[in-house]
């Protein structure tokens, strides 16, 4: 029998956020090391339909970061994220808002190939009411050939910025990734290290108000 875990986990819940089909379920089963049965749209309905109809939950773990480990001590010794993916579909806004009042942070996923769309607008809008940390995943960068790549994401971080510019984020970091690879014989996702790196590095301390109200 194996011994039973010792760790000291902190959690924080992260939201992966955005219009339908810009990869935030991919995102999801390409970061995740833990999966409940909930997560990466097992319900038929989902899988009937090509998109995620309600909440899904997986999680992944790294070690705890020096910064929290200053605010923290030696209280834990692990930090969990719990993705949280969130429907991104017109007609599902209230499981998105219902997501959202358990989101320490946000993954706000953009299709490359799209840009900002009308339900990544509206999850912005979300983001700004109920949170203060947010990242950005340009999803999707394997649609931009190797050569014109740097220059394509940085023409579309330019634009991004100036939209971003007129939210609370001001300037919230980017991250280009692929969370299939674009291989569909041996999909492999790409910039998944350095989005971990990323979020370990923006990850504060939780705040848990359980007075508060309920949004809807």
């Amino acid at each position: 029998d194996s011994e039973p875990s010792t760790a000291k986990i902190l959690n924080i819940n992260v939201g992966i956020m955005g219009h339908v089909d810009s990869g935030k379920t991919s995102l999801a089963r390409a970061l995740s090391t833990t999966i409940s049965t909930a997560a990466l749209d097992k319900h038929p309905q989902s899988q009937e339909r090509g998109i995620t109809l309600d909440l899904g939950f997986s999680a992944f773990v790294v070690p705890m970061p020096e910064h929290l480990k200053a605010v923290y001590g030696q209280d834990y010794d692990t930090l969990q994220f719990t993705l949280v993916d969130c429907p991104g579909h017109a007609s599902l806004i209230r499981t998105i808002i219902g997501g959202a009042q358990i989101i320490d942070m946000m993954m706000l996923v953009i299709d490359v190939g799209k840009g900002i769309q009308t339900q990544t607008a509206e999850c912005l809008v979300i983001g700004e009411i109920l949170m203060d940390n947010m990242l950005v995943v340009l999803n999707k960068v394997d649609q931009f050939p190797a050569e014109q790549r740097e220059e394509k994401l940085d023409k579309m971080r330019k634009g991004l910025q100036k939209v971003f510019s007129g939210t609370k984020f001001k300037s919230p970091p980017m991250v280009p990734v692929s969370a299939t690879g674009g291989n569909a014989d041996a999909p492999a996702p790409v910039g998944v290290d350095a989005l971990i790196a990323q979020l370990a590095a923006l990850a504060r301390a939780p705040k848990r108000d359980r007075t508060g109200p309920f949004y809807f």
